[in-house]
């Protein structure tokens, strides 16, 4: 038997640079991600409407509603994680919106609490399975200099998607009322899941690692490369990695990973508990507890999803660059941002947006930070599996925040506020812990 000619992909994604083809994969994957962030907004803004329409006995009432997708997230990051790692990043990704489009589509047609809360579990999973895939497929579909930087741009665009739920309730809230936030965030993801089986391409190192892929890798490596003859024998490898057979939660903890695997789980908790408070309850408090009119308080919110855009956007640079450590400054400047925002929603209405707008610079400018420098610590054969658990373990922060908010409802909003900077002061520090 001739011996095999081995083919390093990393090598040549270096050798080629950015092409065409990595631009129409950000188009698809930034698409994805601006309709993550509308799904996962959706019902934050809606909730004032809800309390209103359904006659709810009190504000706390929504606490396991606004809850509720966040639990299915915790589920569905780890489940389409796997599933991103066993049957490609593709599939993960049309999945998952298949499930969250239909059940957030249904969801216009709710009639109280206790069927929102179902369908919004549900959706959740769905939710949970959009932003390790997205990382893991850009991550590994580009040059080296650039792996960070892709996925960053990409995942930052999710904020930017969470903006959209406020203007569309802005719009067609008072004559469609709040189903119209509910329709367009089912209808939408379902349309571009079904495109997206046709128009986006598979993860290159996924197809590297896995057989069945190997003509559809030679024809995009035909593509990507035209000078470059395939030999018939070629061994393909992924040759800067060293992958694991199959998985096991428990690889997540090998190869020096004992210590920065759970401090990453730590950091996911702590980050999205502050967020989750500020992007769940900032609308409705500002309405009920700093009797701002209603747009007031829809504004606030787009206008944290608006600062989380830029910051992303505008850091993936130094993110890319520096890392643990920009992500450990990112946090201490949260602090006095967020405990902020209570004070100026009773004393200025230009100090509040410009308040929450910075709130969002940072707040998401961390947490699309460690949605990507994160999952690069991990191979190929993990990539998915290691984002999903982190996103997953994580999301205990994200539930514990919308509990904490409605458990202390009675407190002045700007003790509120107070309280939910404190996620980010310990997370400066674990934070730091990492990058040294």
């Amino acid at each position: 038997m001739a011996d095999q000619t081995v083919v390093p992909v990393s090598l040549l994604l270096d050798e080629r640079g950015l092409t065409s083809f990595h631009i129409t994969l950000m188009a698809w994957t930034v698409l994805l991600a601006l309709i993550d962030g509308y799904d996962i907004a959706a019902i934050a803004v809606a909730s004032p409407h809800l309390v209103r329409e359904w006659h709810l006995p009190n504000h706390a009432a929504l606490g396991p509603v606004l809850s509720a997708s966040l639990i299915g997230i915790l589920f569905g990051s780890a489940i389409f994680g796997w599933i991103g790692d066993r049957y490609g990043r593709k599939v993960a990704l049309i999945a998952s919106n298949l499930l969250f489009g239909i059940l957030t589509w249904i969801a216009a047609y709710a009639t109280n609490l206790e069927q929102m809360f179902w369908l919004r579990l549900i959706a959740g999973i769905g939710i949970g399975g959009v932003i390790p895939n997205v990382v893991a497929i850009n991550a590994e579909s580009a040059p080296r200099r650039l792996r960070a930087t892709l996925a960053l741009v990409t995942v930052g665009c999710v904020p930017l998607g969470g903006a959209f739920p406020g203007i569309v309730a802005d719009l067609w809230g008072p004559t469609h009322g709040w189903q119209m936030i509910f329709l367009i965030g089912g209808i939408v993801p379902v349309v571009v899941a079904l495109a997206a089986i046709f128009g986006l391409s598979e993860s290159i190192k996924f197809m590297t690692l896995h057989e069945s892929q190997r003509e559809r890798l030679v024809r995009l490596i035909k593509t990507l490369q035209p000078d470059f003859t395939v030999p018939p024998n070629a061994k393909f490898v992924i040759e800067d990695e060293r992958q694991f057979p199959g998985f096991n939660p428990v690889y997540l903890f090998r190869e020096g990973l004992a210590v920065i695997t759970p401090l990453l789980w730590l950091l996911f908790a702590l980050n999205l508990m502050g967020f989750y408070f500020l992007l769940s309850w900032t609308p409705t408090l500002l309405v009920t507890a700093a009797h701002q009119p209603p747009a007031v308080g829809a504004l606030a919110g787009t206008a944290l999803q608006l600062g989380g855009t830029f910051g992303s956007l505008m850091l993936c640079r130094w993110l890319d660059r520096h890392r643990f450590l920009a992500i450990a400054m990112l946090f201490a400047l949260a602090v006095p941002v967020v405990g902020s925002v209570g004070w100026f929603g009773t004393t200025s209405l230009t100090a509040l947006i410009i308040a929450a707008f910075l709130s969002g610079f940072l707040v998401l400018g961390i947490q699309t930070g460690i949605n990507v420098v994160g999952a690069l610590i991990y191979p190929t054969s993990l990539r998915s599996n290691g984002s999903g658990w982190q996103l997953g373990i994580g999301r205990i922060g994200s539930i514990v925040g919308p509990l904490f908010g409605g458990a202390f409802l009675g407190l002045p909003i700007s003790s509120l506020y107070m309280w939910a900077a404190v996620p980010f002061a310990v997370g400066g520090v674990i934070c730091f812990i990492v990058h040294r």
